[in-house]
């Protein structure tokens, strides 16, 4: 029976990275993943699933080896973010104003991933069980025992990264708290008739917001399979919140059908587009009771998952990571026992509140936004406009709020 410093139970964005953190220690870790990411072309369409990166997230990924790969695939800056309801009410949110050249860039989840698993491939602290997947934990006074599919093994520190129906969660007993929405999220892939842009905005309907995330454009090959020198126009990822039926109405809809939908409900600033890709999923808040089960710590949706308006899952997970690396680096360095559960609660101390904060935030903008009483849509409009139009509002509270979203 094999044993490790440190078992990571999923291999995504965050398992992965949590994964090189460890072995950066010199940690002997294992990770635990059923499905290897897809390898990557130029010429393939993009991913429906993209994240809005973080400058602290791009920071993380460049310290794990990970960021240079995925520039050199692609991804998309983006240096200002709209958010409205009224037009009169416009407020845009600048790089500049903070003294960055960028905001964030949109990064299809799963180059995220591969660029990571890369970079764990070579590393030789870290052994990869793929595919495989967890069947039952047992935990020691020292010890976890993790018996997969395939084979058993042990291990000092057990990482549950493996989503929001996590298994490592459930196996610990960690309870849940949180609700479902009662709203799902519509992303539709569009070729878009302006060129990529450098700005993501989000506009507030009555019946939930509408989103647009700009994307890279994929290399376009010729009849021979060559690379062509004729670029697409621009592409975007449409974020579209509405009921549960509404939601499956346009899912069920033809591309041709959705694009005249689209027309018909964004703003006139999106221009005309056409549809390439669509999916949808339901809006549901959810909160690990604990991050901690003895030797098992939760990181990422396992442990959280948040309203998605403001694009910040994943940039919690990956604060996750790098209060878990604080953690146990500083225990190492102070000859501390560094899986014992007393230092293991420090990761809990630092990320719940932060990660709770923002949870409650965007609960309250969505809750806000939705609220049919005019007084308060005229209140909300006014604070909207206060943010971009008064001097100490705006060199303030708009700009230490962006720097917190960004990380920095």
């Amino acid at each position: 029976m094999e044993h490790f410093d440190c078992v990571v139970i999923g291999g995504g964005m965050v398992g992965a990275a949590s994964a090189l953190t460890l072995a950066q220690l010199g940690l002997r870790v294992a990770v635990v993943e059923k499905y290897q990411p897809k390898a990557f072309s130029p010429t393939q369409s993009v991913d429906l699933r993209v994240s809005a990166i973080s400058l602290a997230s791009e920071n993380l990924l460049t310290q794990l080896g990970a960021w240079s790969q995925i520039a050199q695939w692609r991804l998309c800056p983006y240096k200002r973010l709209a958010v409205w309801e009224c037009e009169n009410a416009y407020t845009e949110f600048n790089a500049l104003n903070i003294e960055q050249t960028h905001l964030g860039h949109i990064v299809e989840n799963r180059l995220i991933q591969l660029a990571l698993w890369q970079q764990m491939t070579s590393n030789h602290n870290i052994q990869l069980y793929c595919p495989e997947s967890l069947t039952s934990l047992t935990q020691q006074s020292d010890k976890a025992t993790l018996v997969l599919e395939q084979s058993t093994i042990t291990a000092n520190l057990v990482i549950g990264a493996d989503g929001a129906q996590s298994k490592v969660r459930q196996m610990s007993g960690i309870g849940l708290t949180g609700w479902d929405y009662q709203q799902s999220a519509m992303l539709i892939n569009v070729e878009t008739q302006h060129p990529q842009q450098d700005i993501t905005w989000q506009q507030y309907l009555p019946a939930g917001p509408i989103a647009f995330l700009p994307l890279s454009t994929p290399t376009t090959c010729d009849d021979k399979g060559e690379v062509s020198n004729q670029q697409m126009s621009g592409q975007a990822s449409l974020v579209w919140y509405h009921n549960r039926d509404e939601i499956k109405r346009l899912s069920a809809l033809s591309n041709k059908q959705l694009t005249q939908e689209i027309l018909n409900t964004f703003p006139e600033r999106l221009g005309n587009v056409n549809v390439i890709d669509k999916g949808a999923f339901a809006l549901t808040r959810r909160h690990a009771n604990t991050y901690q089960n003895k030797q098992v710590l939760l990181l990422g949706d396992a442990a959280h998952t948040i309203n998605p308006m403001a694009g910040q899952g994943v940039n919690l997970g990956f604060k996750d990571v790098k209060a878990l690396h604080e953690v146990i680096a500083s225990a190492i360095a102070h000859n501390e026992c560094w899986y014992a559960p007393e230092v293991l609660a420090r990761y809990e101390t630092l990320r719940r509140n932060d990660n709770l904060l923002m949870m409650s935030t965007m609960d309250a903008l969505y809750t806000g936004f939705k609220h049919p009483s005019p007084l308060i849509k005229a209140a909300r409009n006014l604070a909207l406009l206060a943010i971009n139009k008064v001097p100490v509002i705006n060199s303030t509270v708009k700009n230490k709020a962006l720097a917190y979203a960004c990380g920095i």
